[in-house]
């Protein structure tokens, strides 16, 4: 059994700049402003951030007005860690059952 994991994913959040986004994110809804506000980068560079998150589906926008709102999608998440959830059981599974390959 091959257990994956989402690779494009992880590399997304990787960056240390889009895990803080996504970390604030997770606890309330934030137009860019208050993302500025909160992280202290450029807003062009947050944007840019911003956009990568979308286009890998961890967040969704809300026009409203001049602003622009982002949601975390909680979903994504929980797919990911329920990912790494299984790779955990294979390896519990297989540390069980003391499987090892043999060398040559």
């Amino acid at each position: 059994m091959m257990t994956s994991v989402d690779t494009d994913l992880i590399r997304v959040l990787a960056d240390p700049l889009r895990l803080q986004i996504v970390t604030l994110l997770a606890r309330e809804t934030l137009c860019t402003t208050h993302l500025v506000e909160e992280t202290g980068a450029k807003q062009t560079n947050l944007t840019n951030h911003l956009t990568v998150l979308r286009k890998a589906g961890v967040v969704e926008t809300e026009p409203c007005g001049r602003f622009t709102y982002y949601r975390l999608r909680p979903e994504v998440i929980e797919a990911l860690a329920g990912q790494f959830a299984d790779l955990a059981r294979t390896a519990r599974a297989t540390a069980a059952s003391n499987l090892k390959r043999s060398c040559p």
